[in-house]
């Protein structure tokens, strides 16, 4: 598929979720494209927040945000997210990373709920949405029961597939992308490259196979898909890129700017405009 056809499957009103973690293999040309579309009144869940969550915050795309938190990591809160936030822009359910993980994983498992600890003695679980549940067994232990968290459609960026739907995440940490697809209706990934599948050499690299390709709708090769968060080991976060969008929250003229440069252009001229593959594969590796 093509960014532009996936972002057609997409729908008002549609809960979407983001894979990747703040700065790390976030989806963002399908971020990026869904900013500049029609689309609105989304709910978006991502646990792990980062640009993608501040992009869609600023061009008002949000209706309801389920998230643990948003953050550029170096720059410690997504300025645009934070403005959002502050005017009461949209609604959002916080939860604890170990809650949306178990909510992720219930939805995977097609269970109603899994109990857990997470959340008792805050006020996390003193918003609407949650219940407790008493253990049957002799302890009588009183748990959260942390419902399932099941998207419309996961958005995930990988780094190779086949066209059969075969990706490989070559990241050293593959995050929560794997319960994302499993939890969600239907799944889109962006990747650095398809290649055959004999070139996935899937005997070697198995374990980089997130799930069965019977998971995945559709697949479209975007090279450097995630930019500016990483695609390592392909390229690192590009922390320049990052100040500059940080920045961009500063003025309405700005915002303006940047939108006109980086979001209302297709993704050969968003490449371009950050200085091109040879500028973006060179990225150093940050310092956390």
């Amino acid at each position: 598929m093509t960014v532009d056809e996936i972002i057609a499957e997409l729908s008002d009103g549609m809960s979407i979720g983001l894979g990747g973690w703040a700065t790390r293999r976030k989806p963002m040309a399908l971020v990026r494209a869904i900013a500049r579309s029609s689309l609105k009144d989304l709910t978006v869940i991502a646990g792990y927040g980062g640009p993608d969550v501040g992009l869609l915050a600023a061009t008002g795309k949000i209706r309801k945000l389920i998230f643990s938190f948003v953050t550029l990591d170096h720059i410690p809160l997504d300025p645009h997210y934070r403005a959002a936030r502050e005017k009461g822009a949209f609604q959002v359910w916080e939860v604890d990373e170990g809650m949306f993980h178990w909510g992720l994983r219930a939805a995977a498992m097609k269970l109603p709920f899994l109990p857990t600890r997470v959340g008792i003695g805050t006020d996390v679980i003193n918003q609407p949405g949650f219940k407790m549940i008493t253990s049957p067994y002799q302890d009588e232990e009183e748990l959260v029961a942390m419902p399932p968290i099941t998207p419309d459609v996961a958005l995930i960026h990988a780094h190779r597939s086949d066209d059969r739907g075969n990706i490989l995440n070559l990241s050293v940490d593959p995050i929560f992308d794997e319960l994302l697809v499993r939890a969600s209706e239907r799944s889109y990934v962006t990747v650095e490259k398809i290649v055959s599948t004999a070139a996935l050499d899937m005997k070697t690299n198995s374990r980089f196979n997130l799930v069965e390709r019977a998971l995945i709708t559709g697949v479209a090769e975007v090279p450097f898909g995630a930019h500016p968060t990483s695609g390592s080991p392909d390229y690192e976060i590009d922390l320049d890129h990052l100040r500059l969008y940080s920045k961009s929250a500063s003025s309405a003229e700005q915002w303006d700017d940047y939108k006109s440069n980086f979001i209302n252009v297709d993704e050969a001229s968003y490449l371009s405009a950050v200085g091109g593959p040879s500028k973006v594969s060179s990225l150093p590796k940050p310092i956390y």
